[in-house]
């Protein structure tokens, strides 16, 4: 699979990565190890070197289902995790050296590694991007070893913009078709400070992959049903903040320009048709899923007239709705 340089890391990690939200599990689904070290070991065989999990994911079991695969060849591998969400009350206030420090030496213990390839600011507070003790408690890890490298997961493209004033080395972001604003200043900052993108929510919680319509049924504890106006949590990470109906629409349109009800390997091509992006982390609950996303590496590139068709069918549908507010 071709491979991408991870911003100033400079190391190189792979175009399709994985996704570990739902590692192992269907939303609302007790975790399965089995299933997980499953899908860990397709990841391997199909070449994925990019794994990119968070300390809360499934309890900390991503983390340790992760450091227990990778045992013994960490080197094969790129692991990004993310920290933070666990702080309760989820304030600013709370962020602070001692629990940053607290966040890092947990996620080594679980994955049983020396140190950490890449940690990020798992979506704060808008105001912590701006917070220097944080930054600095990050560049005093890197100095003593903990960490090789960090960076921000973000929700709105003015919190990365933020995060560059410091020594940051990569950046998550939701970015699809449904989702264009950070190819605007955000993309073109990143380009200039060497920072890594990496894209996550890339099929908009399922919606881009086709196969939803009027009738189809979430389970209780998916968050497709408790979370579509941010009930939870911020509402751009359910169908990418998109309303439902609305974006079916949008599907529909883009099932025509691609000639396929199969859409999500254009989905993840279209992404990677931005040279600014480093790599795109869909999820996978079952092995065949990631098999099925990594056809998006191995297809040619888009058309002109169908990336200038995406953009039409964002314009129409979308952008009213999602592109002021992240």
């Amino acid at each position: 699979m071709n491979k991408r340089i991870m911003g100033n890391t400079k190391k190189s990690v792979t175009e399709i990565g994985l996704g570990t939200w739902q590692l192992g599990t269907r939303w609302g689904d007790e975790f399965n190890p089995v299933e997980a070290q499953k899908i860990l070991e397709a990841a391997e065989e199909n070449g994925i070197n990019m794994i990119d999990t968070a300390d809360i994911y499934n309890d900390g079991n991503s983390e340790k289902a992760i450091g227990k695969f990778i045992k013994g060849k960490e080197d094969k591998f790129y692991i990004v995790t993310k920290c933070g969400r666990a702080l309760n009350p989820h304030t600013d206030e709370m962020y602070t050296p001692e629990a940053m420090e607290k966040f890092v030496d947990g996620s080594i213990k679980r994955m049983g590694v020396e140190k950490l390839d890449m940690i990020l600011l798992h979506c704060p507070p808008t105001s912590v991007y701006r917070k220097d003790e944080i930054f600095t408690a990050m560049d005093k890890m890197k100095k003593s070893g903990k960490i090789t490298s960090y960076g921000v997961s973000i929700e709105k493209v003015e919190e990365g913009l933020a995060a560059m004033e410091y020594g940051i080395s990569g950046i998550e972001v939701i970015y699809n078709m449904f989702r264009l604003k950070p190819e605007e200043e955000l993309f073109k900052s990143a380009k200039k400070n060497d920072i890594g993108i990496i894209c996550r929510v890339p099929l908009a919680s399922g919606l881009l992959t086709g196969k939803y319509n009027i009738n189809t049924v979430f389970g209780k504890d998916d968050h497709r049903s408790y979370n579509r106006n941010g009930e939870a949590f911020d509402k751009g990470e359910t169908f990418s903040g998109v309303n439902y109906e609305k974006g079916l629409k949008a599907v529909e349109e883009l099932k025509k320009l691609f000639g396929t009800d199969d859409i999500a390997p254009y989905a993840l091509r279209w992404i990677l048709m931005n040279d600014a992006v480093t790599t795109v982390i869909p999820g996978a609950s079952r092995s065949s899923q990631l098999v099925e996303n990594i056809r998006a590496a191995q297809m040619n590139p888009l058309t002109d007239e169908q990336m200038k068709g995406v953009r039409d069918i964002y314009d129409r549908y979308i952008r009213e709705d999602v592109h002021k507010l992240w």
